[in-house]
Order: structure tokens, then C-alpha cells, then sequence
């Protein structure tokens, strides 16, 4: 809460002037604003982590040398982060045509039929408990000032806060997956060869467990239970993994 103050001058005589101290609510910042930019991040950096440690954990279980282990590594970086901007381009650059052409159809009905868009509306406010005349008095106000955008926002929920942006989706996962993907591979590279496996593996699930209680604690969640999930799913593909590679490694 901010404090400012108001001069009341004009509502007292001329020979006085005061000032009196009001409160000014300062504008509030919401977690769902973080949306956009935070799923794909977390998604990009449990990605990274988990698919270049399970793909260095399997390649070291089938008794490659640690040159190779490394080569496969950066291999699964370069290719993993592409594979992440190109997915989240296409797939996000899906949502936003849908929206996009859910919007232009709109325009049409509200060209074509302004008074029976006027009234879908109203009957939407109307269902979430306000009263018939109000709720036509608000939906003739915000139709009056811009009606595609209540429209967007009430009938179809699309806002702008939750838009699809297929360019920051994919500059966020390439970029973040690259960084979680150079964690477990640095890991490689420092370590003995004898201890690579064991070493990559409790590296790479205390970096997911961190990742976990950042995204939970910029997402607002839980961070124990977003801490053991992460962890959870990555232990259990490292271990199919290391399995698969063993098995390999013996028969070829």
C-alpha cells in the first residue's frame, strides 16, 4: 500500500490550504501475467536437463569412452534445443491462427449482427450472476468501446495475457534448453571416467530439483510437491536409460 498527497485546497477558504493523506492501492502483479514466457521456460530446462543425461547416462552405461559420451552429449544439445524452438514455433504458431481466425469471424458477426452479439454478451454476464438490465447496460458500455475486445475476452477468453507469442515460445525454449542441457554435460566433462554415470546422475536430478522450486516459486506453487515431481520423472529416465544402454552395451 503507497500513501499520496491530495490537496484539498479548493474545498476550503482562500486563506487556507491543506493537504490531507490518502492511500493509492499500487497496481497489482499477477502470477498468470508470467504464464507465456514461465511454461516454456521450466518446459525448455527440464527438457534440457533430463533428455542430455539420459542420453549421456545410457550412451556411458553401453562402456562408450568419455570422448564419446561427450560428442553424444553436445550432439543431443544442438539438436534438442532446435527440436524445442522449432516444436513450440509450430505448435503455439497453431494457437494463434486459431485465435486469430476466431477473431476475425467475430468481426464478421458483429458487422453483420451487432444487436444479437449484444445480446450473446449480455447473456454471458447474465450467467455469471449479474442482473438482465445491468448486464445489458455493461455490454452496451463495452461494446460502445471496443467490441471485438469484450468479445475476446468474455466469449471467446482470449486476452492479452494469455495470447499465443510463437516467437517467444521458441527463443525461451531453445535458450533455456541449452542451459539446462550444458549442466549435465559439464558434468561429463569434469568427471573421472570411472564416475561418470554416478556423478552425472546425482547432478542432473539436484539441478532438476532446483528447477522445480524456482518454476514453483515463480508459478506460485507448491514447491515440495513441484520439487518431487521433477525429480521423480527424471530418476526414473535416467534409470530406463542406464538399463537400455547396459543391455546394449552387452549384446553389441
Amino acid at each position: 500500500m503507497a500513501f499520496g498527497l491530495v490537496d484539498e485546497s479548493r474545498s476550503c477558504t482562500p486563506s487556507r490550504s491543506r493537504f490531507v493523506i490518502r492511500s493509492v492501492r499500487p497496481k497489482e502483479l499477477h502470477l498468470v501475467n508470467r504464464i507465456g514466457w514461465l511454461r516454456a521456460a521450466v518446459l525448455g530446462a527440464n527438457d534440457g536437463i533430463i533428455s542430455t543425461a539420459s542420453l549421456i547416462v545410457g550412451v556411458a552405461a553401453a562402456a562408450a569412452h568419455q570422448n564419446d559420451v561427450v560428442i553424444a552429449g553436445v550432439a543431443g544439445l544442438v539438436a534438442g534445443a532446435m527440436s524445442m524452438a522449432a516444436g513450440e514455433y509450430v505448435s503455439v504458431s497453431s494457437q494463434s491462427d486459431t485465435e486469430n481466425a476466431d477473431l476475425r469471424r467475430e468481426a464478421r458477426e458483429l458487422r453483420d449482427d451487432p444487436d444479437g452479439e449484444l445480446d450473446e454478451l449480455a447473456e454471458i454476464y447474465v450467467g455469471r450472476g449479474v442482473d438482465r438490465m445491468l448486464a445489458r447496460q455493461v455490454a452496451a458500455q463495452l461494446m460502445k468501446s471496443d467490441a471485438l475486445g469484450a468479445h475476446a475476452r468474455d466469449e471467446l477468453g482470449i486476452t492479452l495475457t494469455t495470447t499465443a507469442r510463437p516467437v517467444q515460445a521458441a527463443l525461451t525454449s531453445a535458450l533455456t534448453f541449452t542451459v539446462g542441457a550444458a549442466m549435465p554435460l559439464l558434468i561429463v566433462i569434469i568427471s573421472p571416467a570411472n564416475l561418470l554415470i554416478p556423478l552425472t546422475s546425482a547432478a542432473s536430478l539436484g539441478f532438476l530439483a532446483v528447477l522445480g522450486a524456482v518454476g514453483a516459486r515463480a508459478g506460485g506453487a507448491n514447491i515440495l510437491r513441484a520439487t518431487i515431481r521433477v525429480t521423480f520423472w527424471g530418476a526414473l529416465a535416467l534409470g530406463l536409460t542406464a538399463g537400455i544402454g547396459k543391455i546394449f552395451g552387452t549384446i553389441l
